[in-house]
């Protein structure tokens, strides 16, 4: 295949290989779509230009106009403007500091926002200083598209993280579109013990995650990725829930027997504890009205709901209304909120503002958590007793189907266009189509897919968070499956995952998605928020699949002193005569020195010499501390598992030296002949 792009392609040939499943070449897809681009990628697979169909001159790069800070150019009847600030007080940007990156499309004549597109762009380090007609812009942009890890870009503007709430006590972070050495685990945060219930700021720098046995929430900053701070939550914080306007975090404190408990109140941005409100015994469930006046709590040994007034910080009053209540939901549509029995099996419906009980809508005992559709008006509950959902209207507050799903259904959530049923007895999701529930035969618009070999139960990990989330793509999923200690991605119209994530012998409890991808903040203006991670001249290239659009911008990133300082790396390795190959069920020796930059001498004092063996791509991997001897000689030892290539990364904590700042090795282990 050719390594120059003229023009981008229009048709994509790939292929995706996750364990036993195979997306096949042969299909017709658009080469810059970026939903394909993430579906393809996210599967662990690529993407690849198939031909290169003859381009006009017309179609040629055109030159950049700038003014000020913005650079735009005019393509196809459209103007792309795009900026690059600095998000922190000053005029320059400066590596190791966030920045917004700003693409503002418009119809060149109208001046109109354009709407709904799907902008793809990556900055990369400017290798050679030309303009920006040179073809070397488009082979740029198709590697990329590539998703290979021969050259990826300096910073991808178009993915996403997955978060795993994990049975241990950590959340992995895993980044779906690439990886670091093979492995996509981006990074592991370490919890005091394992956590409950989690959610995010709207602007995703913060993560708050309950830790019962701990009695605290951990606040984690998503753009250093490490807790800043552990808050005093009080005992067994359970559910957490931010309220609309994100001014106070609140934490339900459960209780297992017929002693009162409550709620913790923080505020979001000092991180204090502001109140703590008896309600009542049991487990509990929170929701905050949408106007932020109200926060509601089910107590479910009690058997009420405790009404809470938010600017007052006070109870207000507690409604009896049934036999275990077990979760609830808040309707901005019909104002009210609706509280299922698990006992009793009835939904009542009570009036937000006036707190007084209007109507119960009939089920069954067994009812385990309930939630609204976009949209507000259809309610969705299901019953973990009897294998069903049962649907009902916000507007009527009547029942309007009960639909079999699977074994012991615990969960229910949402794209614009399905819900999907997580059963925690089975492996199967269930999805219900969002055109049918105010029709009749709703139950017909009902399909299932597999998500993955073991039902979640078999797994002791249990969490009241989101086992299936939205991904950023339209009309995808992951879900997470404990049993299986591994993440699906599922896109709807398909009869099975298109692929899977490893979570590394972890049990994932829940899952959250950070997007970093370019989105519409305001009509026709495609924003992201990016840490700069390096200094120099970059391309800023750009993509846009219709029209066909692509460019290169070009931005200056300022050197950072202090980055400065930090990157002088104060030790080399220098690798000892080993057997140049490792056989699996064997042991394998690699000896090495430790070399001082500066004076060029051996170092033999240095007792936190750290290497991190692992099995491309990531599937298997062993920590360990080497042994030094007498002369200076540093050993490691390791047994590989199974025939393939292994990466060995150094560290040195007393050195500040990490796994990424030093050369890697690779070793090659074989089967022995003959076994």
């Amino acid at each position: 295949m050719s390594q120059r792009l003229t023009c981008v392609s229009t048709v994509l040939v790939g292929f995706v290989l996750v364990g036993t499943l195979t997306l096949t070449s042969g299909h017709d897809l658009a080469s810059s779509d970026r939903a394909m681009y993430f579906k393809l990628a996210s599967a662990g697979g690529y993407v690849r230009l198939a031909h290169e169909p003859a381009c006009s001159d017309a179609t040629s790069l055109q030159a950049v106009q700038q003014t000020g800070g913005t650079q735009k150019i005019v393509r196809e009847g459209i103007a792309v403007e795009f900026s690059a600030k600095p998000n922190e007080t000053g005029k320059e940007l400066v590596e190791g500091t966030e920045a917004s990156v700003r693409f503002k499309i418009s119809d060149n004549t109208t001046g109109q926002p354009v709407r709904n597109l799907h902008p793809a762009a990556w900055i990369d380090h400017k290798n050679a200083d030309f303009g920006p007609e040179d073809r070397r812009c488009r082979e740029k942009i198709q590697s990329f598209l590539q998703s290979s890890l021969t050259h990826r870009p300096d910073i991808d503007l178009n993915t996403y993280l997955v978060l795993t709430l994990n049975k241990e006590p950590n959340i992995s972070v895993i980044d779906p579109l690439s990886g670091f050495g093979g492995s996509k685990l981006y990074t592991l945060i370490e919890l005091k013990s394992p956590g409950e219930d989690w959610v995010m700021s709207k602007d995703q720098h913060r993560v708050f995650v309950t830790i019962p046995s701990a009695g605290e929430v951990a606040v984690i900053d998503t753009r250093e990725w490490k807790v800043i701070a552990n808050i005093d939550a009080g005992p067994s914080p359970g559910r957490v829930v931010l309220q609309p306007d994100e001014k106070y975090l609140w934490v339900a404190n459960d209780t297992s027997d017929e002693k009162p408990g409550g709620l913790t109140v923080i505020d979001a941005s000092t991180l204090k504890v502001v109140s703590r409100i008896n309600t009542g015994a049991g487990v509990h469930d929170v929701r905050l009205s949408d106007d932020n006046r109200y926060a509601f709590v089910t107590n479910k040994q009690s058997g009420t709901l405790s009404i809470i007034d938010v600017r007052k910080l006070t109870k207000t009053k507690d409604l009896k209304v049934g036999s275990l209540p077990s979760g609830l939901a808040f309707s901005p549509l019909s104002k009210a909120v609706y509280v299922i029995n698990e006992g009793s099996g009835d939904i009542v419906v009570i009036n937000a503002e006036r707190a007084e009980i209007l109507t119960r809508i009939k089920a069954e005992p067994g009812l385990a958590a309930i939630r609204f559709a976009p949209g507000d008006r259809y309610g969705f509950v299901v019953n973990r007793q009897t294998n069903v959902v049962n649907v009902f209207d916000s507007a009527t507050n009547g029942l309007l189907h009960t639909i079999p799903v699977g074994k012991a259904p615990d969960q229910v959530s949402f794209t614009r266009n399905f819900a999907y049923v997580r059963s925690a007895g089975d492996e199967f999701v269930t999805m219900i189509n969002l055109a049918a529930p105010g029709k009749s035969g709703a139950e017909t618009a009902v399909t299932r897919f597999p998500a993955g070999q073991r039902a979640p139960e078999l797994s002791p990990s249990k969490s009241s968070a989101d086992a299936v989330v939205p991904a950023p793509e339209d009309g995808a999923v992951l879900v997470a499956n404990p049993a299986d200690q591994m993440i699906y991605y599922y896109m709807e119209g398909m009869a099975a995952p298109m692929g899977t994530f490893q979570n590394y012998r972890r049990d994932p409890r829940a899952l959250l998605v950070l997007d970093r991808s370019l989105r519409e903040k305001s009509p026709g203006v495609y924003e992201a928020t990016v840490k700069l991670n390096g200094h120099g001249k970059y391309d800023v290239a750009f993509l846009l699949d219709a029209p066909r659009v692509a460019n290169c911008f070009t931005v200056t990133i300022n050197e950072n002193p202090e980055l400065s300082r930090q990157r002088e790396i104060p030790i080399s390795i220098q690798t000892l005569p080993s057997e140049p190959i490792a056989y699996v069920g064997e042991s394998y020796a690699l000896r090495f020195k430790v070399i001082d930059v500066k004076t060029n001498r051996t170092r033999s004092d240095l007792k936190d010499v750290g290497v991190l063996t692992f099995l491309a791509p990531g599937i298997w991997q062993q920590r360990q501390w080497a042994s030094v001897s007498s002369d200076g000689v540093y050993e490691i030892r390791f047994v590989p598992p199974q025939a393939g290539i292994y990466y060995v990364f150094f560290e040195c904590p007393s050195l500040t030296v990490q796994f990424n700042q030093l050369p890697r090795l690779t070793v090659q282990a074989n089967n022995r002949a003959g076994s």
